[in-house]
């Protein structure tokens, strides 16, 4: 997939371009609008493809519950391996598309590993995640981040209370979930361990709060996120904050997500999620 085509869907999805604009855009990238109209399907984000373990698999329980917030009651997906020792808990933390099938897929996914986890919509306080992604786009943009950490560290707070977990919490994040999990490191120390991939990163001042463990996940052609690399970097080290950075040459933004052909990265994918559970186990299991 042409470079120039990803960086203008980044901005799309990333940044609230009208969706007319992109394609108008993306018909001068491509040629003519028939060939922007037939490259769409591979740039969208297929939720077909969300369900690598199923939604009925034996050896898990799955549900849905509500846990409460600073705003409310939040809707969780919740799973866990059956059971009846204690797990740490994991709290998974969606993109800028809401709680949708591929983030309940890793949640399992994070179950099956030895973890309870939960993934919260943040898009609750407004009825919850729409069906349409550009509108939890646009929802999302409308939070108020103040109170959205704050929903999110009382997922932290649930969980680590939890009687079937140790009592030990991690957070894992992808994209704007990745940004937030960033900020769960600054704003609580109910969590041990914090897995930002592709994440905005918190101001340099605000990093000597940070207690948690960091694992960063960032992606070599991800020019807009890596930007904040080099200050954050050297506010954790001046910090003396635990930490490990690793970056994927070659993987571009979202390469973890295996609904969209275009960013999905496999062997970028497998060796960071490879990371992130040795790192969780390493931090959680201890």
């Amino acid at each position: 997939m042409n470079q120039e085509i990803i960086q203008l869907h980044d901005h799309y999805i990333e940044e609230g371009t009208n969706r007319r604009e992109f394609l108008k855009k993306l018909a001068i990238l491509t040629g003519g609008t028939a060939s922007a109209l037939a490259i769409l399907p591979m740039l969208d984000y297929n939720h077909a493809h969300a369900e690598t373990i199923s939604r009925d698999d034996s050896r898990l329980n799955t549900d849905y519950l509500d846990y409460p917030g600073q705003t409310g009651n939040i809707r969780a997906y919740f799973a866990r391996k059956k059971t009846d020792g204690k797990q740490p808990g994991v709290i998974v933390i969606h993109e800028n598309r809401g709680l949708n099938p591929h983030i309940e897929d890793i949640t399992r996914r994070m179950a099956l590993e030895g973890f309870t986890a939960l993934a919260p919509d943040a898009l609750s306080p407004m009825g919850g995640t729409p069906t349409d992604p550009d509108k939890a786009r646009d929802f999302i943009g409308k939070l108020d981040s103040k109170q959205t950490v704050q929903n999110f560290i009382a997922a932290a707070q649930y969980l680590k209370t939890h009687p079937k977990t140790t009592g030990r919490v991690g957070v894992i994040g992808f994209c704007w979930g990745g940004g937030m999990a960033n900020q769960l490191a600054v704003q609580t120390q109910d969590i041990q361990a914090s897995v930002p991939y592709y994440g905005m990163q918190p101001g340099a001042i605000d990093v000597p709060k940070i207690k948690a463990a960091l694992l960063l996940h960032y992606a070599g052609l991800d020019e807009r996120i890596n930007k904040g690399i080099p200050d954050f970097e050297a506010a954790l080290k001046s910090a003396g904050i635990d930490y490990r950075l690793y970056m994927y040459d070659g993987a571009n933004h979202a390469f973890n997500n295996d609904t969209n052909s275009s960013r999905y990265n496999p062997e970028a994918a497998d060796l960071a999620w490879k990371r992130t559970i040795e790192f969780l186990s390493e931090k959680l299991m201890e």
